[in-house]
């Protein structure tokens, strides 16, 4: 009987990292493909079989891929997320989320520089429903025979965070549905021997027990593809970040490579042949850690000059802080009001014409802003490349929507202020929690949920549930992300079409130097 090794290597949430450095502190840091790469040529090197598959959110989400995007210098360069891939050989990428954050040419440039297929099953063209990117998979067939079929599936919650014009003619359809057509055409059809599916998209119930780990919607449909589609083999994840290896689900062996190029997702099947047919008879799989591990520095080396220009760029001076604009507490940043967020709410303010705006501390690493700032600060502050809408909103949805942010809190029972598991399980959500300015509010976390707003106040009177207010807000926030479902819908009275990190440095560069204030018009109190 023949046996053979069938060897998947996975990266996924890449978020931009190819070099070990934090861009904040410009510290080093184990992250980035430049230190996955050395592992792949070690797996490479071992094995004959090995596929290797990007999982989606790879070119956003670092200085040097938002420097890229806008600056006219590296306009005549490849995108330097393709380039790495290229040079690594990958066998194919899917979409994440995150893909269409810069706009569907820079997207299309990016599939077109790409050496290697982007595999998309459930994005599809609105006018013939084909897929828009052309190739729904991808068949890999080895020397001795063995067929791989690699099928490419993303969340297609997408409409809710993407601003419209980003995905125009596109539609997400069902990856369970789409996965329920394809896999039986890889199978019959293609005649594969093995199906790997790739999906931008994580699980939404426990792997043990089948209980909802969050709310049930169609963002995360991992579990339904393992319990609902037959045949598949693997099941490549990401989107949540998690670090998910060593387990099977009916049958079929999953994995999450957490984010930033932290881990190399790695599943190994032992095969069999028997009447012309490879079946896998083991399944295996692990992450692997690139900490301590050394980069390709040869890699690293060919893509240089967009890290050279990235670091003159985050190494611009662009404006002064008068008083203290530094987190030294994320917690207490979001339980009493305080001049880093008060200075972005002015800054969105200042954008829109408008006196009311909401907007969130977006990671418990936000340093905030020092004395002398400079573009490194701005792009660490405020991490998403975010635009503004300014939505009509009633006094009732205000009301909904402060009750949503005030539930990132546990019920304060007399010990320690605790956040809700809801916001960091299975992945870190602080940024769904929102600060406002332009109201007086206060939150009562003693109280039950829904219960929790107990002043609320517009210009020293008490907001009525049939108000009306336009409200500067984030676009991911204005359709209605993080679960503000009051938003989705209402009249976006305007929008303003230019990231925040920009907006953020020409205050800066038009002000010269801002003055940290404080006006203490919210808090969060416990009884």
């Amino acid at each position: 009987m023949t046996t053979t090794n069938l060897v998947i290597l996975q990266t996924g949430d890449v978020h931009g990292n190819i070099f070990p450095i934090n861009y904040g502190t410009n510290e080093y840091a184990d992250v980035g493909l430049g230190k996955v790469s050395t592992l792949v040529k070690r797996v490479r090197k071992n094995n004959d079989k090995v596929l290797l598959i990007d999982n989606g959110d790879l070119i956003q989400g670092t200085p040097l891929t938002y420097h890229y995007v806008h600056s006219d210098d590296n306009k005549r360069l490849p995108n330097p997320m393709v380039a790495v891939l290229n040079e690594m050989q990958y066998d194919a990428g899917v979409f994440g989320n995150h893909e269409f954050n810069y706009g569907l040419g820079n997207l299309k440039a990016a599939v077109k520089q790409s050496k290697y297929p982007w595999l998309s099953a459930n994005i599809l063209n609105a006018a013939d429903q084909a897929p828009y990117f052309g190739q729904p998979y991808k068949m890999k067939t080895f020397a001795d025979g063995l067929r791989v079929a690699v099928l490419g599936l993303t969340t297609p919650y997408i409409p809710y965070w993407e601003k419209p014009e980003n995905i125009i003619g596109i539609e997400f359809a069902d990856p369970v549905k789409t996965a329920q057509k394809w896999v039986p055409f890889l199978k019959e059809k293609e005649h594969a021997d093995i199906i790997v599916v790739s999906y931008h998209g994580g699980f939404e119930r426990d792997l043990d027990t089948g209980e909802p780990i969050e709310k049930i919607t169609r963002e995360n449909q991992g579990y339904r593809l393992c319990m609902e589609v037959p045949g598949i083999d693997v099941l490549l994840t990401g989107h949540q970040h998690r670090q998910i290896y060593g387990k099977e689900l009916n049958g079929v062996i999953v994995l999450q490579s957490g984010s930033s190029g932290s881990y190399l997702g790695k599943a190994v099947l032992t095969l069999e042949k028997e009447g012309g047919q490879w079946k896998a008879v083991s399944k295996q799989s692990e992450l692997i850690s690139v900490k301590g591990v050394p980069e390709d520095q040869a890699l690293l080396d060919k893509l240089k000059i967009y890290e050279n220009n990235t670091q003159a760029w985050l190494d611009q001076p662009i404006g002064k802080i008068d008083g203290d604009m530094l987190v030294e507490d994320a917690m207490n940043v979001r339980l009493k009001d305080n001049a880093l967020i008060e200075f972005i709410n002015k800054v969105q303010m200042d954008a829109a014409g408008v006196d009311i705006s909401t907007t969130a501390l977006f990671d418990n690493e936000s340093p905030g802003f020092p004395k002398n700032v400079t573009m490194r600060d701005v792009v660490s502050n405020y991490i998403y490349p975010n635009t503004l809408k300014v939505v009509r909103i009633s006094g009732q949805d205000m009301q909904e929507a402060l009750e949503r942010s005030a539930s990132y809190f546990m019920q304060y029972t007399g010990k320690e202020i605790k956040v809700n598991p809801t916001f960091t399980t299975p992945k870190p959500q602080h940024y769904n929690y929102d600060m406002w300015e332009g109201i007086d509010y206060v939150i009562n976390i003693s109280n039950p949920e829904g219960e929790r707003v107990v002043k609320l106040e517009y210009k020293g009177a008490p907001v009525q549930a049939d108000q009306s207010f336009d409200v500067v807000m984030s676009n991911y926030r204005a359709g209605g992300g993080g679960q503000y479902f009051m938003y989705q819908g209402k009249p976006v009275i305007k929008e303003i079409q230019i990231d925040m990190a920009e907006l953020i440095a020409d205050y800066f560069r038009r002000e010269k130097t801002v003055k940290a204030t404080v006006n203490d018009n919210w808090k969060v109190i416990y009884d």
